[in-house]
């Protein structure tokens, strides 16, 4: 198995930049390596392909779907190779939608799915390292700490808030999926563009989190990195970055059991932190006639029911009613939409093209007639198993779905909520409603 590491950083931080220097140093090594971008902007490998931007996972994906082919590991996965440097290097882009016009953890998930099927983690590679970007909540930037889909994580910190802010959340993250089974591991901090303020070390000490590397600001680096070359061509940062790829490949760095700090604590490395309550707006002052209390069950119930109208072809979802239940002709209540559920009305009879007109007789009495005459088909006995299939199979799309991600595949409510992107109050409502519906089918094909 290759070492999977994720390289986390506020957008702009240098996480990428990070990430190209150590892919092109494990390299000079001799080690077999991939850089994965997981950032919709696709620009983590740029530098390292001198410039060139490739093709994403996402576009092909689409691409290749669209025209009914079959995505290709040549279609998605590139190969780079330096005069200098003799270890291969390969580069993937996850991509993401355009701006506006989609999740983008949603597709990292999807992305990921992709690779894994295509067997990402038994290509023959040395080092897959993973440039994230770190300032984002979305779960799906978190796929993988929730998925332990990297060994390690390395946080990219400049000497200001913001970053650090980021990187503080990062490890909380990380330390929740560490609670739920996740393996991944914190090596520390690179401190990025080091200005000697101390303020990314007093982080640091307070949290219980390595410093792995400190890098001054270096103009020199700065115009590489612009001009798609690689940083390491300048002698002191090659050395620091020989330095600290050769430490983390023989496993000198001990990992961190950092605690992470909530926000008074952090706030409170900055300054003294205001402990009053904010001021709260009153109708007078947002000129309101009347106060508009929300509620916030009937708004969870109107989205489910938004859901379920546009997973059933924008129609109303089925009325699944109890099977004695009768209309007022006496007909059975439709339960499905089989043509054994429909109501016994002269209509729904089937009738024979060569038999005599006969007396008419009522629609329930007529079709009981006609179902006696047809010869009954055996049917096998499904199994309990089979049984509960079939019923999830008749469940609107949203339940369907999550139904078979707890019950079938034995998912907790954290887990779906990473993988579909869904509050967890969502997904209780939706599973409660399943429940509801499968114990009404089940009943009915007892």
């Amino acid at each position: 198995m290759p070492r999977t590491i994720a390289i986390y950083g506020k957008g702009g931080i240098g996480k990428s930049f990070t990430t190209t220097n150590m892919t092109a140093t494990f390299a000079s090594m001799g080690k077999r390596v991939l850089q994965l971008g997981c950032d919709p902007k696709h620009d983590s490998t740029t530098t390292l392909f001198g410039g060139l931007s490739l093709p994403t996972v996402t576009e092909v994906f689409g691409e290749k779907t669209m025209k009914n082919e079959k995505v290709q590991i040549e279609d998605i996965v590139f190969k780079k190779s330096f005069p200098d440097i003799s270890g291969e290097i390969f580069g993937i882009e996850l991509g993401g939608p355009e701006v506006g016009r989609g999740c983008g953890g949603r597709g990292i998930i999807s992305g990921f799915d992709v690779l894994e099927k295509l067997g990402l983690f038994k290509w023959d590679l040395d080092v897959i390292l993973m440039d994230f970007l770190g300032d984002v909540v979305c779960g799906g930037f978190a796929t993988p700490l929730a998925r332990s889909l990297c060994e390690e994580v390395i946080l990219v910190v400049s000497n200001d808030r913001q970053s650090i802010f980021a990187a503080n959340n990062i490890c909380i993250a990380n330390n929740h999926f560490k609670t739920v089974g996740g393996q991944t591991r914190l090596l520390g901090l690179i401190v990025n563009r080091d200005d000697g303020s101390g303020i990314a070390e007093r982080y640091a000490q307070a949290a219980g989190i390595n410093i792995i590397m400190k890098l001054p600001y270096n103009s020199a680096a700065r115009d590489k990195a612009d001009s798609f070359d690689l940083a390491i061509r300048i002698p002191e940062i090659k050395a620091q970055y020989d330095d600290l790829c050769t430490k983390i490949w023989n496993r000198e760095i001990p990992y961190c059991e950092a605690r992470g700090l909530n926000y008074d604590e952090f706030m409170g490395l900055f300054g003294e932190v205001d402990s009053r309550k904010p001021e709260p707006a009153h109708l007078a002052d947002l000129r309101l006639a009347k106060n508009l209390d929300l509620d916030g069950n009937e708004l969870l119930k109107e989205k489910l029911e938004k859901e379920a109208f546009i997973a059933n072809g924008f129609q109303k979802p089925i009325q699944i009613t109890l099977p004695n239940e009768q209309n007022a002709l006496g007909d059975k209540v439709a339960i499905g939409s089989n043509a054994d559920s429909l109501p016994e009305q002269d209509e729904f009879v089937k009738k024979d093209p060569g038999s005599s007109p006969t007396k008419p007789l009522m629609a329930a009495k007529r079709y009981g007639e006609v179902r006696k005459a047809e010869k009954p088909t055996p049917k096998r006995t499904m199994t309990d198993h089979e049984r509960l299939l079939n019923c999830i199979s008749k469940l609107p799309r949203i339940e369907r779905e999550l139904i078979t991600l707890s019950e079938i595949k034995k998912k907790s409510v954290s887990e779906i909520a990473i993988e579909k992107q869904l509050e967890a109050a969502e997904i209780e409502a939706h599973l409660s409603s399943a429940r509801a519906h499968l114990k009404e089918l089940f009943f009915q094909e007892e």
